[in-house]
């Protein structure tokens, strides 16, 4: 009967849409019950699909009307070769103003995906019944650990004096492209950074620290690129320790 009462929750969870109290309190449930655990993996799975099936980018109902517009729109009394010159002037600002309009939405759909993808990351680790592959709290043990495994190197911060602590680390996957996840610790939250190659997304222009806000995403994040290498924050933690652990991260690979 326990289990029913979360499962009645299990998609609300995923979606992120509890409040914050039951969010940490389901993060505890599903990290300790197995069942509740297989259910949330296939949940999520079922709705990471769901997702890439439906962002799929089609020409704006607004872009069309103004070509529409552009095309039916009569001529000044001029000569027919200037009319004609003009329109296909005209033409041909509307088309590239729309393949612009076109490219930059594909790149905010296509970087939104990344975040919802990071965010189902965390949360399937938080779901697994093990945390992490290898757990030690030590930089120098668990750095080593990931060469062989991924096809670049990375540096850990020290942590001490800090509020963090080092859980481990294991493999993680995104867009079939190996990289890094550290889980550390803060406060009783658990934080996870991503490290992946920056040139494995193919994403449209990249993502930058300026780039589209992250929608949709019940964590707070913080991503950046540095030395090739693309960076993930993310976690339930509080705004300023999800800042605070990234410029741990900045200051020890500058």
């Amino acid at each position: 009967m326990v289990c029913e009462s979360w499962n009645a929750k299990l998609d609300t969870y995923l979606d992120g849409e509890l409040p914050t109290e039951e969010m940490r309190a389901f993060n505890v449930h599903v990290h300790n019950c197995p069942s509740c655990s297989a259910d949330a993996f296939t949940h999520l799975q079922l709705k990471r699909t769901i997702q890439a099936a439906g962002k799929r980018f089609t020409p704006t109902a607004q872009f069309r009307r103004r070509l529409q517009q552009s095309i039916a729109a009569k001529p000044r009394r001029r000569t027919f070769g200037f009319a004609w010159m003009t329109a296909t002037a005209t033409i041909a600002v509307l088309v590239a103003v729309g393949l612009t309009a076109t490219y930059n939405e594909r790149g905010r759909v296509r970087t939104e995906q990344v975040y919802s993808e990071v965010a189902d990351l965390h949360v399937a680790t938080l779901a697994s019944s093990s945390l992490v592959d290898v757990v030690s709290t030590d930089r120098h043990t668990v750095k080593p650990w990931f060469q062989g495994k991924i096809p670049f190197a990375f540096n850990l911060p020290e942590l001490q004096n800090t509020e963090f602590s080092l859980l481990g680390g294991r493999m993680a996957y995104l867009d079939q492209t190996p990289g890094a996840h550290l889980i550390y610790d803060v406060k009783k939250h658990h934080i996870s950074v991503f490290v992946f190659q920056e040139r494995s997304f193919r994403l449209p222009g990249g993502l930058t620290e300026n780039s589209f806000a992250p929608k949709n995403v019940s964590f707070n994040m913080e991503t950046w690129s540095q030395g090739g290498l693309r960076f993930f924050v993310i976690g339930d933690a509080s705004a300023a320790d999800i800042d605070s652990l990234m410029k741990l991260f900045k200051a020890d690979a500058s």
